[in-house]
């Protein structure tokens, strides 16, 4: 039910609004709800304002995550109190998430999902429960806690394919992260990605057609993001399980947890980043025999991209790394067989391990990979991208080098930290730091980096 109140006209038109949750927020005790609206109300508030913008733009085109702050200045959200649960008033809110003076239900449902995770962060992971997360089985308890909370674990046949690749893509790129999330809506997969446009949206939009064609009525397309990134990156419209993770770390380990199988498109650092923090677990001693299908795919345009990916992979982690994915170019029908192949597998060894079909309790995630990194300069510059380390360890410093090419391009704290101090500087061996270079130039001239205007690199990579 939503009760809205007209504004005058402005340049872009907003409206008031009181929205009453359905569903995980309507059942609620008064001491719960008492929780929910401190928390809110407290040092979150800024956060749960800029996530409930994010959402309210759903579908823009823009990824500086300071845009919709500028053009929405006078927004804000409160979370009150009442007998019959909780309810959301907002003031200000864009125009765009209403039809005819009601708030689209999927904005809504979207909406109700970034109160329910930031509250659950603020009670449930607030300082009483700073000793839980300082240990590696603590911090994987809490990625579990939120995502069911979330209630997105299903139990039933593993069947959830995670989609990872860029927000700015070519045409021809979209089109086929299409085709390959069609493929396999028609053997009934579901879809994870980052929630974003582009590479994110595009499996989830062929799916739902195949999921029609296959009369399929439960379907998840879950969109799984962070505070720092979803203002870069807002929700796409096809999102119906939406989970704000607390930081890039967490939201890795829960891809890598609920995801029985992984296909990466074409994308720029933030999917190198990926790649990378999960090949370093695959290499991992204790998850050598662990079945993971991992698939890099794209149309034939996008083939020096994965030979240029499968370059640089071989010459920091060995060929080793290379022999746990597959790269398939222009074909999305194998994608979805070989995928679907790869998930009985998992079935199996799930069934003969005793593992859960829903959350994957067996693969090993080690400390370094847990915690946290604030790309600042000196931690950027202080990174260890040298030859002769083991493998998993090199990919979880890798990793860090993107995350913070990430943070310096669409995240608000990064852009303020390059704009104050200048580029990050990255060292390395010789070889590395010249491959290293040559990627991010290649992301940077095939438009990778950011959906429009012209990019100026917030790295320096020095040998």
């Amino acid at each position: 039910m939503t009760t809205t109140i007209e504004k005058p006209a402005r340049t872009l038109p907003v409206q008031d609004a009181r929205i009453y949750p359905r569903g995980g927020l309507d059942v609620l005790s008064r001491a719960e709800v008492a929780r929910l609206r401190d928390a809110s109300g407290g040092g979150m508030h800024e956060l749960l304002r800029r996530c409930a913008l994010a959402v309210l733009t759903s579908g823009s085109a823009s990824d500086d995550p300071r845009a919709a702050r500028d053009l929405y200045p006078d927004f804000d959200i409160q979370v009150a109190q009442q007998d019959r649960g909780v309810r959301i008033d907002l003031a200000n809110a864009p125009a765009m998430a209403f039809v005819d003076g009601e708030i689209i239900r999927g904005v809504a449902e979207l909406l109700f999902a970034v109160v329910r995770d930031l509250a659950y962060m603020a009670i449930e992971m607030g300082p009483a429960y700073a000793a839980e997360l300082e240990s590696s089985d603590g911090i994987t308890n809490a990625v579990f806690g939120l995502l069911r909370n979330a209630r997105i674990l299903n139990p039933g046949d593993p069947n959830l394919v995670v989609c990872w690749g860029g927000h700015s893509i070519g045409r021809d790129e979209y089109l086929y992260t299409k085709q390959v999330g069609y493929e396999l809506g028609l053997r009934g997969l579901d879809i994870c990605t980052g929630c974003g446009p582009g590479a994110m949206k595009g499996p989830m939009k062929g799916a739902t057609i195949a999921h029609a064609k296959q009369r399929r009525t439960v379907t998840r397309y879950i969109g799984l993001t962070e505070p720092g990134i979803i203002a870069a990156e807002s929700p796409n419209p096809i999102v119906n399980h939406l989970v704000i993770m607390p930081d890039i770390e967490k939201r890795l380990e829960a891809f890598v947890r609920i995801g029985h199988g992984i296909i990466v498109f074409a994308g720029g650092v933030g999917t190198a980043e990926e790649i990378l923090y999960l090949l370093g677990i695959l290499l991992r001693e204790e998850n050598k025999d662990l079945p993971f299908p991992l698939i890099l795919t794209g149309p034939t345009v996008a083939a020096p991209y994965f030979e240029q990916i499968d370059r640089f992979i071989r010459l920091t982690l060995g060929d080793a790394a290379a022999e746990r994915y597959q790269i398939i170019i222009g074909d999305p029908s194998a994608v979805a067989r070989k995928m679907s192949a790869g998930i009985k597998q998992v079935r199996e060894h799930r069934l003969a391990a005793k593992d859960s079909f829903f959350f994957n309790w067996s693969i090993d995630i080690p400390w370094d990979y847990q915690q946290p990194f604030e790309p600042t300069h000196e931690a950027m510059a202080g990174l260890d991208l040298h030859h002769g380390r083991a493998p998993h360890a090199l990919a979880a410093d890798l990793r860090r080098a993107f995350s913070g090419i990430v943070a310096g391009n669409v995240k608000e704290d990064g852009m303020r930290r390059i704009e104050e101090s200048g580029p990050f500087q990255i060292h390395g061996d010789a070889d590395m730091m010249q491959a290293l270079d040559a990627l991010l130039r290649a992301f940077v001239d095939q438009r990778r980096m950011k959906i429009s205007g012209e990019y100026k690199p917030c790295y320096q990579v020095l040998a």
